[in-house]
């Protein structure tokens, strides 16, 4: 494929998989009670965490292959068994700790733990299609995806168990799955399977899982914690909140995606800055307006999208438009530091991750939700101050990583 027709397969591929997502949500508010939501969040959320892990271990690890066909084929191959494998004992325990636990929310993890196999590994196949080049054969799995978990989470009565909710959810997967392995098995066929590969020391994946366990995990699974130690129905709030804010995700995706190499051509530190920082600007402009609109949304019209979640949500619309506003700045600023200084993002995510998580968890106590809305708005802001600062500090020798350059930058960690 042409490269243009690659990029636009990807980016559309991409938005196909946070349609999903975000449709996904907006349909179980709707149809769920407020306790039920809550309930459905939690065990979402969870799920949410699970798939960036595998997508920092697996997927990013694999679209930075190189080497001939045979090599690449082999490498695809060997990280969907691994998936699967993982994925297989990974439910496995959610399933059993769900028995254990018993009661609606124990009922919704079983049910997550008997789905993940399906959901996760029709996921990971699209960074095996991305690396050989091939985003297109993942986009026609993704849009298959989309149209089959629609009608089914449309089908369900009002009111439904949050259990069956996710098991329909995981159910609809199969068709996509089956149509994923298909489009993959003649790219891949007579490659060798190599799943101790993902077992040895040193994998590059395991730096990627520090990065995304500092940078987004310890935020999410503090929101989980939320629920569990303090009220379920926090998690509701502020995942309804978030939820309406899924284009901004498509936006801050592609510019993780595409952003480094179109950022490295630019030709000088200064030029990729200036780029990086009006493009920031203009994504947090554009998170200001999209929070203005949601918040002169009629209370009838926000009640078709988020259903009985929409009046705890909505009161979130300020603090949650505001961190996404500067989130903006801050994924622009890493993104430029991870051209012109690749080592130099995970310290911060580190750091203010987990001011961020403090921030949020200590804001709680005095503010309920909406303290904990802000607290993360917070966060996120000192973040992109740290991160700016960072990139005006860098000195003259400073220059986008190319080349040689740019895979010494992602050594595996020692």
């Amino acid at each position: 494929m042409r490269r243009s027709a690659v990029v636009a397969a990807s980016v559309l591929d991409q938005a196909a998989s946070s349609l999903t997502n975000i449709l996904v949500l907006v349909m179980a508010a709707r149809i769920s009670t407020t306790a039920g939501f809550a309930a459905f969040s939690m065990v979402y959320l969870t799920f949410t965490v699970l798939l960036g892990l595998n997508m920092s271990y697996v997927g990013q690890a694999v679209v930075l292959e190189r080497g001939d066909r045979t090599a690449l084929a082999s490498a695809c191959r060997s990280a969907a068994a691994f998936t699967g494998s993982a994925s297989l004992a990974a439910g496995a325990l959610l399933a059993a700790g769900g028995a254990a636990v018993g009661g609606r929310l124990g009922q919704t993890f079983l049910a997550l733990g008997l789905v993940l196999p399906f959901v996760l590994l029709q996921d990971g196949l699209r960074y095996s299609f991305s690396a050989l080049q091939q985003p297109h054969r993942a986009l026609a799995a993704d849009v298959l995806r989309l149209l089959c978990v629609v009608p089914a989470l449309l089908l369900q009565p009002h009111h439904a168990n949050p259990a069956r909710l996710v098991a329909v959810w995981g159910l609809s997967a199969v068709p996509a799955l089956l149509t994923g392995l298909l489009l993959l098995r003649p790219l891949v066929r007579g490659a060798p399977t190599q799943v101790r590969r993902y077992l040895r020391r040193g994998h590059l994946g395991m730096r990627f899982v520090v990065e995304f366990a500092v940078g987004n995990a310890s935020s999410q699974l503090a929101v989980l914690g939320l629920g569990l130690f303090a009220s379920p129905l926090a998690v509701g709030a502020l995942r309804g909140a978030t939820t309406l804010f899924g284009p901004l995700n498509v936006l801050f995706n592609s510019v993780n995606a595409f952003g480094p190499p179109v950022l490295g051509r630019l030709g000088g530190r200064r030029a990729t800055a200036r780029a990086a920082a009006v493009l920031g600007c203009v994504l947090a402009g554009v998170g200001f307006g999209w929070a203005a609109v949601l918040y002169a949304l009629p209370d009838r019209v926000g009640h078709q999208l988020l259903g009985a979640t929409w009046q705890s949500a909505s009161a979130l619309l300020p603090a949650t438009g505001s961190q996404y506003a500067v989130m903006a700045l801050g994924t622009c600023a890493l993104v430029t530091l991870r051209v012109l200084s690749p080592r130099a993002t995970l310290s911060l995510q580190v750091v203010f991750s987990l001011v961020s998580v403090a921030l949020m968890l200590g804001c709680y106590p005095f503010g309920g939700v909406m303290g904990a809305a802000w607290g993360l708005a917070a966060g996120s802001a000192l973040k992109a101050v740290a991160a700016w600062t960072r990139v005006v500090r860098l000195g003259p020798a400073a220059e986008p990583v190319t080349g040689g350059d740019a895979q010494r930058s992602t050594a595996p960690l020692s």
